[in-house]
């Protein structure tokens, strides 16, 4: 069988946002890793994840029977103001991401530096991957915002 060779099929993108969210840094960070791993959901639906929060740990889906999703590894973890990740993500593709949470206190709150880089072969599937962090990240100050009314 002959090798089909594809020219201008690999992108790249670079997804970037910053927000403010009016709590403390440890709090928020906590909320980060609940969101990403067990509370982790879709618009639709529940999509819970485990997120093993150490140097190397692994980010994916856990269908049970041995089945799943391997989403990435963590690259980097300083708690409470770094979580990084690598690895492809949601793309069953040849691609690779790197996804960063920042997060720093000024003036009493915490601003939450987001960052997704992405590199490969990027479908149209992936086309609507700002929304979804947007969605996560929603869910987030959400989150934090429950946590302060208790």
């Amino acid at each position: 069988m002959a090798a089909t060779v594809m020219e201008g099929v690999l992108h790249a993108f670079e997804i970037v946002k910053e927000e403010r969210i009016a709590a403390p840094i440890d709090i928020v960070f906590e909320t980060i890793l609940e969101q990403m791993g067990p509370l982790n959901s879709t618009p639709e639906k529940p999509m819970p994840m485990v997120l093993e929060a150490w140097p190397g740990g692994r980010w994916y889906r856990d269908l049970g029977n041995d089945s799943g999703h391997f989403w990435g590894n963590v690259q980097a973890i300083k708690a409470p103001s770094l979580l990084e990740i690598s690895g492809p993500l949601f793309m069953s593709n040849p691609a690779v991401s790197n996804l960063q949470y920042r997060l720093t206190e000024e003036d009493g709150e915490t601003v939450m530096r987001f960052r997704h880089r992405a590199m490969g072969w990027v479908g149209d599937q992936e086309r609507g991957v700002d929304a979804g962090w947007s969605n996560m990240i929603e869910r987030i100050r959400e989150a934090v915002a429950e946590r302060a009314r208790k």
